[in-house]
């Protein structure tokens, strides 16, 4: 009888931590996510600026959003200006909650990024948004919006092309951002010749977005986990010295050492000290993961740069990197 009883009691043991393990690579893998309804002809879309203001006008993008049949609603902040910011903190927050709450707004696309999303995201209310979902879209300060709304409310974001860089923007990067919004094949191969490639394969739901922000979230309840996730990180206008220190950072929080992979994209505008730091950015990413079994990937058009093609965050995808060809493939697009 007592036999029997320790067998019953080990049986569910063991079933109890196969549970454990299934919730937990649901957990890491974002299995939960939710996907905005893709757009179609006739669908409204905002525009909002959370950050800096628009120096300049979006007249760009608005024809090519028509072009593409959707409605533009244009938000108070595209047009204000206080300081650096597209209107004052509450003017900002005012507008991108007022476009996150109206149910006949199918995307919101950041104008610009800059600096001053971290100063509104705690007094944006999630609740209208997590019930009703759509996509959100930008990069560079709006990875703040990226992290948050990925880990707080586990919806899937665009990164990519927002109206002020339509202008310069290559017609490569606007018809990913197009294919993203209604849902065409996002697959992606291109040649590499970075010896600091790293060969392998990898799996996880997308993450990442610009290095400085990401940093400078840490611990915040923007802030997420990063075990089991494909990392995709881009900077502009850093010291070399800067990138070294931010990705020492991120080592020493353990947010490298369970990577699936490692997507490097544009590194722009970069800047050496005197004298010289004594490394191409390359090689000071390559350091921080030297030793950790995951492929890593330089040279991806995203980021700072004209050809700045869209990345689903969120979404599960399959990183290959070979010798002088890598592939990102979207597992359940």
């Amino acid at each position: 009888m007592n036999g029997d009883f320790v067998c019953k009691y080990q049986k569910t043991q063991q079933k109890l931590v196969s549970l454990t393990k299934i919730i937990q690579f649901a957990l890491i893998n974002n299995c939960n996510m939710k996907i905005p309804e893709f757009l179609k002809k006739g669908d409204k879309v905002a525009i909002v600026c959370p950050a800096s203001y628009i120096k300049t006008n979006i007249d760009v993008a608005l024809q090519v959003l028509s072009d593409w049949g959707l409605e533009v609603l244009v938000g108070e902040s595209v047009h204000a200006q206080h300081h650096q910011f597209a209107g004052d903190d509450s003017l900002r927050a005012r507008d991108l909650q007022k476009a996150l709450d109206d149910p006949s707004v199918k995307a919101i696309f950041a104008g610009r990024g800059g600096y001053g999303t971290v100063r509104i995201i705690d007094a944006l209310n999630f609740t209208k948004f997590k019930k009703n979902p759509k996509w959100l879209i930008g990069f560079s300060d709006i990875t703040v919006l990226h992290s948050h709304i990925h880990n707080r409310l586990a919806v899937a974001t665009i990164h990519g092309q927002m109206p002020k860089s339509f202008d310069d923007s290559s017609k490569e990067a606007l018809a990913s951002l197009k294919s993203a919004l209604i849902r065409k094949k996002m697959d992606f191969s291109y040649a590499s010749t970075e010896t600091l490639n790293r060969e392998g394969e990898g799996q996880g739901p997308l993450i990442g977005g610009n290095l400085a922000i990401l940093q400078s979230i840490l611990s915040s309840p923007s802030d997420g986990k990063y075990d089991g996730k494909v990392l995709f990180i881009e900077d502009v206008g850093e010291s070399l010295y800067n990138i070294d220190r931010m990705l020492w950072t991120l080592k020493r929080a353990k947010k490298l050492d369970k990577l699936q992979g490692l997507i490097v994209g544009g590194f722009t505008s970069l800047r050496d000290s005197d004298p010289a730091f004594g490394q191409r950015f390359q090689e000071v990413i390559a350091d921080k993961v030297k030793g950790l079994n995951f492929p890593v990937a330089f040279d991806y058009p995203a980021g700072h740069i004209d050809d700045n093609r869209s990345l689903l965050f969120g979404k599960t995808v399959q990183l290959k990197v070979g010798k002088n060809k890598i592939s990102l493939s979207y597992k359940d697009a």
